[in-house]
C-alpha cells in the first residue's frame, strides 16, 4: 500500500457543492489501515468522523501483538475496530481462539473473516466458512462478523473467472446468519465501474442473499499505483475504467477519485431504496489522509469532522 502522506489537512481554496444523495450514500462509511500506516498518524480523531469504522488488515507476517496494538489504540481514540482474521495464515483452533481473546481484551467486538491473500494454509482453515463453523467468535461475545465480497468474481475460489463458487459461498454464509445472533455484512473487494456491482448485487438479491453490501472502493491515488493494486487484487470487468483513462494523456498524470463511481451508486440507491447497497468501504491506496480529505469533501456536512 503506499505511503501515508505527512499528518495534518491541506487548504482547500473552496469546497465542492455536495450533493445530497452522495452525502447520504456515503454516511458511515468505514476505512482500512495497517499497522505500519497506523504509525503515521499521529491522531485518527484529527482526520476521521467519531465513531468511524476502520478495517486493520492482517498481512501474513505481521505479528499479532502489532495487530492487537493498533486495535487498542484505535478503540481508546474511540473508533469501532474490526481486525482481518484470514483463514489461511491462522494455523489451528487454539491460535484463532488466542487472537479472539486478545482482541476482545482491548474491547474488540467485530471481524472481518476472508481466506486471505496466500495460497496454502498454513494449518486448517482454508475458508472463512471453517472459522465460523468453530463457533468461537460467538463463544467470546463478538457482535458482528462481515465476510468478503468478490463483484467481479475471485481466480482463487473461480479459476474460469465466474462466480458460481463465489455465489455458493455466500449462500452459505447467508443460511450461517440465520443461525447466528452476530449481525453480518459482505464487505467487498474495490470497484471502478458502477454497472457491473449493480447487476451483482441485484443478482445477489434475486438468489435470496439477503446480507447488506459494503461496496468497496478506492480512495483517490495516483493512477499507475490503482492499476497496480487492481491487477494484483484479480479487479476485472471495471479494470477498462482505468485503461480508459490511461489512454487519455490530458487525464494520465491527474489523481484519479472515485467520485464517478460513488455518484452512480448513490444516484440508483435514491431510485431504489430497498437496493442491498447500505455502505461504502474505503481502501486508502493513495494514503489515509487524501482518502479522509475525499470523504470530507464529498460525503460529510460541515462539523461531522471529530476534531
Amino acid at each position: 500500500m503506499a505511503s501515508i502522506l505527512s499528518f495534518g489537512r491541506k487548504a482547500t481554496a473552496a469546497p465542492r457543492p455536495q450533493s445530497g444523495e452522495l452525502s447520504a450514500f456515503l454516511d458511515g462509511y468505514s476505512i482500512e489501515v495497517m499497522p505500519r500506516t497506523a504509525e503515521k498518524i499521529d491522531d485518527f480523531r484529527a482526520i476521521l468522523p467519531a465513531g468511524t469504522r476502520v478495517y486493520i488488515a492482517h498481512i501474513d507476517g505481521t505479528p499479532i501483538d502489532e495487530m492487537v496494538a493498533t486495535a487498542a489504540r484505535l478503540t481508546e481514540e474511540g473508533f469501532i475496530v474490526m481486525p482481518h482474521f484470514p483463514a489461511r495464515i491462522i494455523a489451528g483452533k487454539d491460535v484463532l481462539e488466542h487472537w479472539i481473546k486478545a482482541y476482545k481484551d482491548v474491547g474488540v467486538e467485530q471481524a472481518l473473516l476472508l481466506a486471505g491473500g496466500v495460497n496454502q494454509p498454513v494449518g486448517d482453515f482454508s475458508d472463512s466458512m471453517q472459522m465460523l463453523e468453530t463457533g468461537l467468535f460467538d463463544k467470546h461475545g463478538f457482535k458482528r462478523l462481515h465476510v468478503a465480497g468478490h463483484p467481479e468474481g475471485n481466480r482463487d475460489i473461480d479459476p474460469d473467472g465466474g462466480i458460481a463458487r463465489v455465489s455458493e459461498a455466500l449462500r452459505w454464509k447467508n443460511d450461517f446468519q440465520s443461525r447466528t445472533d452476530a449481525e453480518m455484512a459482505i464487505a467487498t473487494q474495490f470497484c471502478f465501474e458502477a454497472a457491473p456491482v449493480i447487476e451483482w448485487a441485484n443478482l445477489l438479491k434475486e438468489e435470496g442473499i439477503t446480507l447488506p453490501i459494503h461496496i468497496g472502493v478506492a480512495g483517490p491515488a495516483k493512477l499507475q499505483t490503482l492499476i497496480k493494486f487492481a491487477m494484483v487484487c484479480g479487479v476485472g470487468p471495471s479494470l477498462r475504467v482505468l485503461q480508459r483513462r490511461a489512454a487519455d494523456l490530458s487525464k494520465l498524470m491527474l489523481p484519479f477519485t472515485p467520485e464517478a463511481f460513488l455518484r452512480e451508486l448513490a444516484e440508483h440507491k435514491a431510485r431504489t431504496p430497498d437496493f442491498n447497497i447500505e455502505s461504502v468501504h474505503v481502501f486508502p491506496l493513495g494514503g489515509i489522509t487524501k482518502a479522509a480529505e475525499f470523504m470530507d469533501e464529498y460525503g460529510l456536512s460541515a462539523g461531522r469532522v471529530a476534531v
